[in-house]
């Protein structure tokens, strides 16, 4: 979310012309800077307060504002109107652009609020959050006092593999770091333009001239580039700079052409700024997360915050147009510039409030969300009183750029130390993340209750888990990243074990078929045979389309791969074995996902070989390790609810009834969850079981093996004495 250099809050007269070149290339009333743009504009100061609003409205989840993430492009609008119509006003008045005194503005009006919250919440992270989840904070920390948070949050959210992890206190950090990144080649482009345009006669002309058709051409490739993204990748188009920097250049267009030569008919300037005002509005209300965004959706805020900011620009010989009935006029309200002034600081404070008050107290109704956003306010509040403003006025800081250069990596420094302190601190106490040494694991029971062979029935000694939660984080199946990512629509051959053998197992679903690698890998090995994995991170192997949320859009790719991934079983080699999982929580509908399943059944039946399936394991529904990580010695408490990990499962329960012929059954929740109480458990004979919140650890799945292979025989798929040798496969049943 951008915050602006905004100008003052007094009138300000246009600077005059200091240098006798510039004086000589100005003809009367020609090109120099434009009241409206040098005056302040106590509209667009109000303007913030209805984007900031919008925004915290949104996130403390208050019913009728859902859409109200558009507040940011509200602030995209505004930042590019008032920062590019400095940087042009300075152009053209003395012939050159001070970058050094751009980037100290910016430095001690931005840099040094944001760090007292990044060291906030550095410091708070270490006594609310556990320990694993604190070295993911300490990295946003990292992130956001660079100016990079943005694309970290792209590769979390477009990452399958990291779904499942809290939301970050400092995700909001996306659109300063957007900001940011987009002034640091902006400001510099100008100041190249601006040179080229030195010893043009009309400089004014020149330098608004060349740089609008910059703009105009900046903004063309930005919404293109922003419509691409939105159809293949959401996470990216929606936090990425590139997409983002057309709402930047909308703003700047607002502030390069010469609308204050026009003298437009306040009638009509009346309805361009209600109507602007409308759009916002409604965005805020109708929009939602099922709105494909930005893409065209964001053409209405975008439009309609430039219709707000066109309407109260003076046209020639005007001073003030705001009327009596203009929505400029309500926006210059004194309530409204209050909380625009303080827009800045309460957007930087709410959301880790938030956060940080859910962490504590659990999930937070809207009411009660509500309620820690406007306790925000006294921090923020605070910040800007003493932080924000002393430094903005300070004559010994604003009167040479490189002090508040200095000011600027002070603040920058001061969180990176704070998150590499704690970090280091923490990454000691949960210990080394090295991978999983698998042959170092005691055996695991074939059959009976424990997990782990016992050979007299004996209770484990006692000792840490095993992997530890930070190894537990990364225990993946070593499958050489064959669950093929959710952009992918094919696999490639992930052949394992004895890859010439004519005999090959497939392992075949999504992410929790994947699981079962390293059991059937160790199963095929065995026996001379070959492992094919034919894995999709999220896509169901019953024939459903659904929608993806790394991608953020229908996951077309997922039903190219299942077609892809069955029609080669049906026209390769005959498996030996073909091993299916998925989990099922893909709809809510039994009946759906019933005909789904019948429908990849049925194309699989005609490979002619046996087919099992292994039913889903339990899905704990908060992050295992990061648990465990705050509870070593009582992992107890970290178990989860049984009935809602473990539904209803209508294809396993189709097998045992008969009504799935050629396709059986096999499952491991007996000894994963035992019992029949209300909770399953976590952590078993010191394994951790979960690598996340869904998925099992590498370790459980190798420790589950014996077991898997059992019942894989005793299921028939896998027949012990058969005459081809040991474990050779029974053929399919009906």
């Amino acid at each position: 979310m951008p915050f602006l250099l905004a100008p003052g809050h007094r009138r300000k007269r246009p600077a005059t012309p200091t240098t006798p070149s510039t004086a000589h290339h100005r003809p009367a009333g020609e090109s120099g800077p434009s009241p409206h743009r040098a005056a302040f504009r106590p509209d667009v100061e109000g303007l913030r307060a209805v984007a900031v609003l919008a925004v915290l409205a949104f996130h403390a989840g208050i019913p009728g504002a859902a859409g109200g993430f558009v507040g940011v492009d509200v602030f995209f609008v505004i930042s590019g109107y008032l920062i590019t119509g400095l940087l042009v006003r300075e152009a053209v008045t003395t012939g050159r652009i001070r970058l050094g005194d751009f980037f100290s503005r910016r430095a001690r009006r931005l840099l040094p609020s944001a760090a007292v919250v990044l060291a906030a919440v550095a410091v708070a992270g270490a006594w609310l959050t556990v320990p694993l989840l604190r070295t993911d904070l300490e990295h946003d920390v990292l992130a956001a006092a660079l100016s990079v948070a943005n694309w970290r949050f792209v590769s979390q959210r477009t990452d399958y593999l990291a779904a499942g992890h809290d939301q970050s206190p400092l995700l909001h950090f996306w659109s300063l770091a957007v900001e940011e990144q987009f002034y640091l080649v902006w400001a510099p482009l100008l100041a190249v333009i601006v040179l080229t345009a030195a010893r043009a006669v009309r400089r004014g002309r020149a330098v608004r001239a060349v740089v609008a058709l910059v703009t105009a051409g900046a903004a063309v490739a930005s919404f293109a580039l922003s419509l691409h993204w939105t159809r293949d990748s959401v996470p990216l188009a929606y936090l990425g700079t590139p997409s983002r920097v057309w709402q930047f250049a909308v703003g700047a267009l607002l502030a390069l052409l010469p609308w204050h030569l026009l003298r437009g008919p306040r009638p009509l300037r009346l309805v361009c700024g209600w109507a602007g005002a409308a759009a916002i509005v409604w965005c805020v209300v109708s929009y939602d997360a099922s709105t494909p965004y930005p893409g065209y959706a964001a053409l209405v805020p975008t439009l309609g915050t430039a219709a707000v900011i066109l309407a109260a620009i003076p046209g020639r010989g005007e001073r003030d147009v705001q009327g009596a009935y203009g929505v400029g006029r309500l926006l210059a309200g004194r309530a409204p510039r209050a909380v625009g002034r303080l827009s800045y600081t309460l957007y930087l404070w709410h959301w880790p409030v938030l956060v940080f008050a859910e962490a504590r107290l659990g999930a937070l109704d809207w009411p009660a969300k509500t309620a820690w956003t406007l306790a925000a306010v006294l921090p923020a509040l605070a910040t800007m009183r003493w932080v924000e403003q002393p430094l903005r006025r300070s004559r010994t800081v604003s009167e040479l750029p490189r002090r508040g250069l200095a000011v600027g990596i002070s603040a920058v420094v001061l969180p990176v130390v704070l998150a590499l302190v704690v970090g280091t601190t923490t990454l000691r106490l949960l210990g080394p993340a090295t991978p999983v040494d698998v042959g170092s694991l005691p055996p695991g029971a074939a059959a009976g209750p424990s997990l782990l062979a016992r050979a007299d029935g004996s209770a484990l000694a006692s000792g840490p888990v095993v992997p530890q939660p930070a190894q537990a984080r990364e225990d993946f199946p070593p499958d050489g990243g064959c669950q093929v990512a959710p952009a992918v629509t094919s696999s490639p051959p992930c052949l394992f074990g004895a890859v010439d053998s004519p005999d090959r197992v497939v392992l075949l679903g999504d992410s929790h078929a994947g699981q079962w690698f390293s059991p059937l890998l160790a199963l095929a090995s065995r026996r001379g045979w070959a492992l094919q994995e034919l894995v999709k991170q999220g896509c169901p192997l019953p024939e459903l389309s659904v929608r993806s949320p790394q991608l953020g859009r229908a996951y077309r790719e997922c039903d190219s791969w299942r077609d892809d991934a069955l029609d080669r079983l049906r026209t390769g080699p005959r498996p030996r074995l073909i091993v299916i999982a998925s989990l099922n929580r893909y709809t809510a509908d039994p009946r759906l996902l019933t005909a789904a399943w019948e429908k990849t059944l049925e194309r699989l039946r005609a490979t002619g070989a046996p087919i099992v399936y292994v039913e889903g394991t339990p899905v704990p529904g908060a992050d295992i390790p990061a648990c465990v990580s705050g509870a070593p010695d009582a992992t107890a408490t970290c178990a989860f609810d049984r009935a809602a990990a473990l539904p209803p499962d209508p294809l396993a329960r189709r097998i045992a009834a008969g009504a799935v012929p050629g396709v059986r059954s096999v499952g491991v929740n007996a000894v994963l969850c035992p019992g029949d109480g209300p909770t399953c458990p976590a952590v078993r004979d010191r394994i951790l079981l979960y690598r996340d919140d869904t998925h099992l650890t590498n370790a459980a799945a190798v420790v589950l093996a014996p077991r898997l292979e059992r019942l894989l025989t005793e299921s028939g798929a896998l027949a012990v004495d058969a005459p081809g040798g040991p474990g050779e496969p029974a053929g399919p049943t009906g």
